[in-house]
């Protein structure tokens, strides 16, 4: 295995990680927002 792809390898995790909790931030925000609009609890 090169040096590159080895980089490559361990790099790529915390982007899937950084894209996975802006999906869930996102959602949340939708959620929350959503439920401010409608005057009840989000919990």
């Amino acid at each position: 295995m090169t040096t590159f792809l080895l980089t490559v390898y361990i790099l790529m995790w915390p982007v899937i990680v950084a894209g996975v909790l802006f999906v869930l931030c996102r959602g949340f925000m939708k959620e929350w927002l959503e439920a401010r609009r409608e005057g009840r609890d989000i919990i």
